[in-house]
């Protein structure tokens, strides 16, 4: 389980290329602060030392939204080293916000009047 004590979340989500998944969050005692620890696949996402478990999974999160990750979610399985199962309910993180694209210049303008167009005339 990791060192005792230390709490276990359950993530899942979607990655950077859209496939589901669900793996165990780890945390590692750093002097008097926490790391949080994912593994997934070949990538190993670990935090830098914050003062709570807590934030340090926060912050965990915030580096996989920036990664591409989408639709996080936590469940806690352990909670000071004593297994919860499924009891716990599901912590939802909302979706950064996405940035509005750029309205295309003005050669893109210019050149979309001279594209075909689709109709939906009938003959």
């Amino acid at each position: 389980m990791g060192q005792d004590g230390l709490d276990r979340h359950q993530l899942a989500g979607l990655d950077h290329r859209e496939r589901g998944f669900s793996r165990p969050v780890e945390f590692e005692r750093a002097e008097e602060s926490y790391r949080a620890i994912l593994r997934y696949e070949s990538t190993r996402v670990c935090t830098e030392p914050h003062p709570t478990q807590d934030v340090a999974l926060l912050t965990l999160i915030q580096t996989l939204h920036a990664q591409g990750y989408r639709q996080l979610r936590t469940q806690v399985s352990f909670r000071n080293g004593i297994y919860l199962g499924s009891q716990e309910t599901w912590v939802e993180y909302p979706n950064p916000p996405q940035p509005e694209p750029e309205p295309p210049g003005f050669m893109a303008r210019l050149l979309s009047w001279f594209r075909p167009r689709a109709t939906n005339e009938r003959t």
